[in-house]
């Protein structure tokens, strides 16, 4: 079993940051893609940022220049960081991961519980 756990959402003003955490653990041989995405309530899951295995990142127009997305050097953690944020930014968090167990051949997507982001003075 492999679980994804997330943390760090939380209730903060304009402006301010936040650092989400997704931390993967359990029968992992690889993890290629990490990303987050979010939900606004009414809206689609959308793309906030991903980084793959190499370093490699990706970055939604919205987000670019106010959102640093890291990974840890054994690569099962990653991290988002939320600099000036705004009430546009609110929505549920959720972490993505394309994850090969051990002893399998291919690789499969899963997703965090989610972690509510609320941007409001």
């Amino acid at each position: 079993q492999v679980q994804l756990v997330e943390s760090g959402g939380g209730l903060v003003q304009p402006g301010e940051s936040l650092r989400l955490s997704c931390a993967a653990s359990g029968s992992i041989d690889s993890i290629y893609t990490m990303g987050w995405y979010r939900q606004a309530p009414g809206n689609e899951r959308e793309l906030v940022a991903t980084i793959t295995i190499s370093g490699s990142t990706n970055y939604a127009v919205s987000v670019k220049d106010r959102f640093t997305i890291s990974r840890d050097s054994a690569g099962k953690t990653v991290y988002l960081q939320m600099n000036g944020l705004k009430p546009e930014d609110t929505a549920v968090y959720y972490c993505h991961a394309q994850i090969r167990q051990r002893l399998h051949i291919s690789s499969y997507n899963d997703w965090g519980q989610g972690t509510q982001v609320t941007v409001s003075s």
